[in-house]
C-alpha cells in the first residue's frame, strides 16, 4: 500500500489508488506534498519534455492498474484502428471489466475490483469471468456472482452504492447489483483529464 502511496506523491496527483482514503485527511499527498525520497522537499527544475511523456504514461499506467506493455498494447491498438486516436485508447481503457466494476462501485479501488475479477465474484452475460482486462461491449450485463455478495468483501457494498453515481454509459440497478452497458465510453467520462497523444508520442520515439 505504501508503493501506491509513493505513485501518486512523485506524480503530484491524486489517483485515488487507494479508494476513499485519498479523499480523506489521510491521504499521503494531503500529508506530504511533495516526491518521496531524501530529496523530495528540493527544488527541482521543471520537467524535460521526455519527462512530459514519461509522466503522461505513468499517470495512465497507475491510474489503471497497468503494465508497461498494456499501455504499449492499447496505443498500438488505438493507433490501427480507424477513427480518432485518443478516442479509441481512452475507449479500450474505460471498456475493460475490471474499470467497470470500479466504476460502478462493487468495488473501493480499481485494485479491488481487478482481484475481485481474477477471484471470480464477477459474473458477464451469466457466465464467470475471471479476466480483468475483457473488453465490454454494448449491450453487455454484468453483476456480482451471488454467493459471493454475503462475502466480507462486500459488507461496505449497500453504504457505497448508495454514494456512488455511475458513469452515463452504465446502467446501474443498485436494488439487483447489476449494471448493462447502455453505450461505448467516450472520453467525456474520463474522472481525470488526460494527454492522449503524449502517450502516444512517448511510445513513436
Amino acid at each position: 500500500m505504501k508503493v501506491l502511496e509513493k505513485r501518486e506523491r512523485r506524480l503530484g496527483e491524486k489517483l485515488f489508488l487507494k479508494g476513499d482514503r485519498c479523499a480523506g485527511p489521510k491521504c499521503a499527498l494531503t500529508r506530504r506534498s511533495y516526491p518521496p525520497g531524501s530529496h523530495g522537499k528540493k527544488r527541482h527544475r521543471g520537467l524535460s519534455e521526455f519527462g512530459e511523456l514519461l509522466r503522461e504514461k505513468q499517470r495512465v499506467r497507475f491510474l489503471y492498474g497497468l503494465d508497461d506493455r498494456d499501455v504499449r498494447r492499447y496505443t498500438r491498438e488505438a493507433a490501427l484502428k480507424s477513427g480518432v486516436f485518443s478516442s479509441n485508447f481512452w475507449r479500450m481503457l474505460e471498456s475493460r471489466l475490471d474499470n467497470a466494476v470500479f466504476r460502478l462501485g462493487f468495488a473501493p479501488s480499481r485494485r479491488v475490483a481487478r482481484q475481485m475479477v481474477l477471484h471470480g465474484h464477477i459474473v458477464l452475460n451469466g457466465r464467470k469471468v475471471n479476466i480483468p482486462s475483457a473488453q465490454l461491449k454494448k449491450d453487455d450485463v454484468l453483476s456480482l456472482k451471488e454467493s459471493s455478495i454475503s462475502s466480507p468483501l462486500f459488507g461496505e457494498l449497500d453504504s457505497r452504492l448508495k454514494k456512488i453515481e455511475a458513469p452515463s454509459w452504465l446502467l446501474l440497478d443498485k436494488a439487483k447489483k447489476s449494471a448493462k452497458v447502455a453505450a461505448i465510453p467516450e472520453a467525456d467520462n474520463l474522472e481525470i483529464d488526460f494527454n492522449a497523444t503524449k502517450i502516444k508520442e512517448f511510445y513513436s520515439r
